[in-house]
């Protein structure tokens, strides 16, 4: 077990608190706060606990001058303002005297936002590169670090790893519930259903090489299912294919024969476009000029069965394009399935989660990860830098 904010007295001491508020922009508003919101009870309990509070978080990517603007966290101590019913200084710099006189002037129970750390990536990559000096410089900011960033734990940045190599370190309730969830998956209750959609076969390879072992079934759909569906020899029509990775899917489907489930029906639309005509066909009856967007009823029944008599499931992927009104089905109809069965089910970050939210099952499910590629990383059994850093208990 990791040392995590429990383990620290926090009275009047200076906590830096690494938070995830990489949210989504348009137009300089907030479209979804659930970032923000999952942070709330960390940050509640270092005020608890009578801490000066200063966070950090990235977002975005800040590659060049325009992105400083695109990408300002300044909504983000809006919306936290609102959220903790408190005023949250933000200061647009994320180092300085104008930081420094902040954190100097800071009483117990007040709350600090730092700019953008990816602010510091435009000159030489210093926030992603974990620069020494960077790193040592925000340190010096603080008494203690908690990492609650469990969606870059995976990344060895000045912010995170840079951070807990230099101050006394645990991590937050966010990462703790997350680790803590996530390590049901390492011995799970059989059977054990790995379910994995999204388009590209590239994404998820070293999941499959490490789980198809373990699991009991693989259900496949989304755009990655044709390319399984191509190693068979099937037609695919102009359905998305990822060329590279037909000879590891070809390996997969010969190997694991019983193992790795395929879509048996697809929703078949001759362009990529919601508007454009569908309907609903047996995967070797598609045709040249069609492609598949979403899995079909047959398909959903086929995977219900296997899901009904599972244990444990995971999933990482919507099974169709959920963006396409008439695309929504099929990720639909297995998350009410999924809601109905008595399985541990974990939903593994990214476009899955925001699916299951943006449909109303999100809230439903055992567990709906925060992360995207720390969740995948975790689930390839590679070891994440971000916690490697944390001490045990």
């Amino acid at each position: 077990m990791k040392k995590s904010i429990r383990d620290f007295d926090l009275n009047n001491k200076r906590v830096l608190i690494r938070c995830d508020f990489n949210v989504p922009m348009k137009e300089g508003k907030i479209t979804d706060d659930n970032r923000i919101v999952t942070s709330i009870p960390t940050i509640k309990y270092a005020l608890d606990n009578n801490a000066k509070v200063i966070l950090f978080s990235h977002l975005g990517r800040v590659k060049e001058e325009a992105d400083l603007i695109k990408n300002n966290l300044q909504p983000v101590a809006v919306r936290l303002s609102e959220l903790l019913g408190k005023e949250v200084k933000f200061i647009d710099k994320t180092r300085g005297e104008e930081l420094e006189k902040a954190v100097r002037e800071m009483n117990p129970g007040d709350v600090v936002l730092v700019q953008n750390t990816r602010y510091e990536d435009l000159d030489g990559k210093k926030e992603s590169g974990n620069d020494p000096e960077l790193a040592k410089y925000w340190a010096s900011l603080g008494e203690i670090f908690i990492n609650d960033a469990f969606g870059t734990l995976h990344r060895a940045h000045a912010s995170n790893v840079g951070l807990a190599s230099l101050l006394p370190t645990g991590v937050g309730f966010l990462v703790e519930k997350e680790l803590t969830e996530l390590a049901k998956l390492d011995n799970p209750e059989r059977p054990f259903t790995l379910i994995l959609g999204g388009s590209k076969v590239s994404d998820k390879i070293g999941v499959i090489e490490n789980l198809v072992t373990k699991a009991d079934h693989i259900l496949i759909g989304g755009g990655m299912a044709f390319t399984f569906l191509k190693a068979k020899g099937i037609n695919t029509g102009k359905s998305v294919l990822d060329e590279e990775s037909l000879e590891f899917a070809k390996k997969m489907v010969e190997t694991y024969p019983e193992k790795i489930i395929l879509p048996v029906d697809v929703n078949a639309f001759k362009e990529f476009n919601n508007d454009a005509e569908n309907h609903y066909v047996d995967v070797a009856s598609l045709q040249d000029d069609e492609m598949g967007l979403d899995i079909g009823p047959k398909t959903v029944e086929l995977f219900a069965s296997i899901i009904n008599s599972s244990k444990t499931i995971f999933w990482n992927g919507p099974l169709g394009v959920y963006e396409f009104s008439k695309c929504t089905e099929g990720t639909k109809k297995v998350l009410e399935v999924l809601v109905s069965s008595r399985a541990t089910v974990i939903l593994g970050g990214g476009d899955i989660v925001a699916a299951s939210g943006q449909l109303g099952y999100k809230d439903k499910v055992t567990h709906a990860s925060t992360g995207g590629g720390a969740t995948l990383e975790y689930m390839e059994g590679k070891v994440l830098p971000g916690i490697a850093c944390i001490p045990e208990k």
